[in-house]
């Protein structure tokens, strides 16, 4: 008991004044801004990342997240409190490591824990008493317990006396100029009430406001619950689109006299899909885990569904766009405005754009795509550069169709030189042109 008392007094003592190293695995959308928010509170931080090129720009002070100020990389760098590496070697030198890898799904949509296995086998070779191992990933309630103990456990340390393990679930949302990674409340779930207590003391010195649960369990079980949450209500929306196509009535309008209503109703939008990775992905970890328990998720089950026949909708209202012009989609040239998942954003994991510009390819279509945001796209099979938007361009294509409406589009000029347009975004609120089509 006095071993274990040593092991965690050493680590919330150093936890409390700052002296603890941070590992951050995985340096992406999650990991970087966390890594730099660490930092900048005092703490020094490596990063890991299989990644060769995002370690030499973390280590050149190269910013590539949109959420990170490069002027913050640059300094945090410069001061020495911020460095990145391939290699698991530093494992040991850690006090903390902060697990943020992917967590996709296979094409059966069951999870792919590949990646969180294989860094909880790199760390397990190296881990030594006194650490914390936090993970942040997406994934299926059990996963910290079920999947990563066992391995952590092949160490030969005992958990909770020697090291401790914790689950607190990533909350960013890119783009947010409002909520970042600081200012987030951050649930925090122990495997056992001693990891628990120093994982809490751990976020507490970054995070302005940190929610603790009973377990690791149940914190996993949050954040799965919060997209699917997401998901459904966006596939409602998505549901009454398809409604109103049939209907002859305009979805935006009914939704923006919807939200009016000053209770009982949160403002949710439709689109040519999901995208991102956690709206199309992470319901379906709990859609699957929840087999194990004999139980049928029908909600989300028919929220995926739905959202998954988005694109197709899409790409049907285009052809029909181009039969009004007496165009077959076999030959005609489309243009996409975005690739990006969501707007004034690089990030295009599992953009619904992406689905469209293969089943308008698979239609015969010649179809090119315009994203100063997302300059190159190698996703899904689609490997394709963006094109200049010039006046020339808007005039030889046979429909434009907005995918993103991202900022900085004068989407008043493609429609008016646009033959037709296809507003899956609503991107052109406020033109009254009778080229304009809405979903």
């Amino acid at each position: 008991m006095n071993q274990t008392m040593d092991y965690k007094a050493s680590l919330l003592q150093r936890i409390e004044d700052k002296t603890a190293r941070v590992g951050v695995v995985g340096l992406g959308y999650v990991g970087l801004p966390f890594a730099v928010e660490k930092a900048k509170v005092g703490y020094a931080v490596v990063g890991i990342d299989r990644s060769a090129k995002r370690v030499a720009q973390v280590n050149a002070g190269q910013n590539y997240i949109s959420d990170v100020k490069d002027e913050d990389l640059r300094e945090l760098v410069g001061r020495g409190l911020i460095q990145a590496t391939t290699s698991f070697d530093c494992v040991p030198e850690l006090d903390v490591i902060v697990i943020a890898v992917p967590t996709p799904l296979t094409k059966n949509l069951a999870p792919d824990l590949q990646y969180v296995e294989g860094v909880t086998a790199e760390i397990a070779k190296y881990l030594r008493p006194g650490q914390l191992i936090s993970l942040e990933s997406t994934t299926y309630p059990g996963t910290t317990e079920e999947v990563m103990l066992p391995i952590l456990q092949t160490s030969g340390l005992k958990l909770n006396r020697d090291f401790f393990l914790a689950h607190s679930p990533e909350r960013v949302d890119p783009g947010n100029a409002r909520y970042t990674t600081k200012n987030t409340n951050k649930v925090v779930g122990g495997v056992g009430p001693e990891s628990l207590e120093v994982a809490v003391a751990f976020y507490s010195k970054t995070i302005e406001h940190v929610v603790p649960v009973s377990s690791a369990k149940a914190a996993e079980l949050v954040k799965v619950f919060e997209n699917t949450f997401r998901a459904v209500n966006i596939a409602l929306v998505n549901e009454i689109t398809l409604l109103c196509d049939r209907m002859g009535l305009n979805v935006w309008e009914v939704l923006d006299a919807a939200f009016t209503k000053p209770f009982g109703i949160m403002p949710f939008y439709p689109g040519p899909g999901v995208g991102g990775h956690c709206i199309p992905l992470d319901p379906h970890y709990l859609e699957w885990k929840a087999k194990e328990y004999n139980f049928n998720t029908h909600f989300i089950s028919l929220a995926g569904e739905i959202n998954r026949k988005m694109p197709e909708f899409t790409v049907e209202k285009a052809i029909r766009v181009l039969s009004q012009m007496g165009k077959p989609l076999k030959g005609a040239k489309v243009l996409l405005l975005g690739m990006a998942y969501k707007a004034n954003l690089s990030d295009y994991r599992e953009s619904p754009a992406i689905e469209v510009y293969k089943l308008l390819k698979k239609g015969g279509a010649e179809v090119v795509f315009h994203d100063e945001w997302t300059p190159h796209v190698e996703e899904h099979g689609v490997v394709a550069d963006s094109v200049e938007l010039t006046d020339e361009l808007l005039g030889a294509v046979d429909l434009v169709i907005i995918t993103t409406n991202h900022k900085n589009v004068d989407y008043e000029r493609v429609v008016r030189l646009s033959k037709a347009v296809l507003d899956t975004r609503y991107a052109t609120r406020g033109i009254q042109s009778p080229n304009v089509v809405l979903l």
